[in-house]
């Protein structure tokens, strides 16, 4: 029988070779494509070149190479993952001097230097940090307007840029909150279909008065608005809202003069409120007890991990074991400049892996820094599958 010209063996056999020579077998220490849990010794088959490589396994090491004995390995190092998330950070912090010290000094180190490297420019300079690091999804505390206009215009951005609140005054809180709500409506007005949201964040659970915050939680529940809050971040913060002592009380004291402690825990004292019903991400959450972690479980909270700040600012360890024991959902963050040397997640997990030990498995580990942190900022997680282009997937440098 004549070819119909559809089938030509000897062009077929040598564009199959072709394509068997093009396979490259990356193995990493994790990986994690998105989907269940991340494994170990673990392996991706590509086929192509460049960007249009495209991936046509995921598998453990072993299975890999009986299944592909032509692909030419390469051991890509810790990890291969979606990309990453930084669900915590002050991008118009960035030129911000790096600090180590106390918490209370460190407060003082953001008044005295904010006033004028707190702006435009550094958000600029921090955001193209993370692009370097191709992290595109971000949770950013905003402080000022020309910041929150930029962001919600970059198209390739997603996460949430979250309006910083602080009103310790019980007096002012109608006066702030009538402020915040105007702000919040012209911002939401420049929301893009698919790009970053606009949230709230209420400084800590100590710098806003309960009213204020009150008001914010019921505004972030009817409203849909994202919420994120610096919690349980110092010894001294539980101390303050304890018994109204400690280091953070004096150094507050003509900051907040009228401050009464509640004898309660920082997110105790948020249940009470009623603040933690409107879903709020909770940062640093270092200082807890069991009893605040089943309450964060109980309410269905992410929790985001910033383990070079806590380190810079003698925070303390963040009791990871205790909330993957409750199945609390955790992210990663970078916190800003100021406390971190720099805005690499993958740096964070180191120093989270250097931490917690062999308490932190550098399975969940990965996990955190892909799901936790689109979980904590209302974002679908990303997964990459048999098929899918190589530009799905991050290779960690770590």
């Amino acid at each position: 029988m004549l070819s119909s010209g559809k089938y030509r063996p000897d062009k077929d056999l040598i564009g199959y070779a072709e394509a068997m020579l093009k396979r490259r077998l990356l193995s990493a220490d994790v990986v994690y494509n998105g989907l269940g849990t991340a494994r170990a010794d673990g392996a991706v088959v590509v086929q192509g070149e460049a960007d249009d490589s495209r991936i046509i396994a995921v598998d453990s090491l072993e299975a890999a190479k009986l299944k592909f004995p032509e692909a030419k390995e390469e051991s890509v190092g810790f990890a291969i993952s979606p990309p990453l998330v930084n669900a915590h950070t002050h991008l118009d912090l960035s030129n911000l001097p790096y600090f180590s010290g106390s918490y209370e000094d460190f407060i003082h180190h953001v008044i005295v230097n904010g006033r004028e490297q707190r702006n435009f420019a550094a958000a600029k300079a921090g955001l193209a940090e993370l692009r370097r690091q191709n992290i595109k999804v971000i949770g950013d505390i905003v402080t000022q307007e020309d910041v929150m206009t930029w962001l919600l215009q970059e198209a390739d951005l997603k996460g949430v840029a979250y309006w910083e609140v602080i009103g310790p005054d019980p007096a002012d809180a109608e006066r702030i909150f009538a402020q915040t709500v105007a702000k919040l409506r012209k911002f939401r007005g420049l929301e893009q279909p698919g790009g970053m949201r606009v949230g709230i964040s209420p400084h800590t659970p100590h710098t806003v008065s309960a009213p204020l915050l009150q008001k914010l939680a019921a505004l972030a529940r009817h409203s849909n608005l994202p919420m994120q809050i610096h919690v349980a971040e110092s010894a001294s913060e539980i101390a303050l809202h304890k018994d109204g002592s400690g280091p953070l009380r004096e150094f507050l004291q003509d900051f907040i003069p009228n401050w009464q402690p509640s004898g309660l825990s920082p997110v105790q004292y948020l249940k009470k409120l009623g603040v933690l019903e409107a879903q709020p991400t909770l940062v640093h959450m270092v200082h807890v007890n069991e009893d605040d972690v089943r309450g964060v479980q109980r309410a269905s909270l992410a929790v985001v991990h910033c383990p070079r700040s806590n380190e810079s600012l003698g925070s303390g360890r963040f009791p990871w074991e205790l909330y993957m024991k409750h199945g609390v959902e955790v992210g990663f963050g970078t916190d800003s400049r100021g406390s971190s040397p720099d805005l690499s997640v993958e740096a964070e997990v180191a120093a989270a892996a250097r931490l917690h030990g062999k308490k932190a498995s550098p399975l969940a580990l990965v996990r955190a820094a892909v799901k936790g942190g689109h979980r904590a900022l209302g974002q679908k997680p990303p997964k990459f599958l048999r098929g899918d282009q190589v530009v799905k997937f991050h290779i960690w440098s770590a």
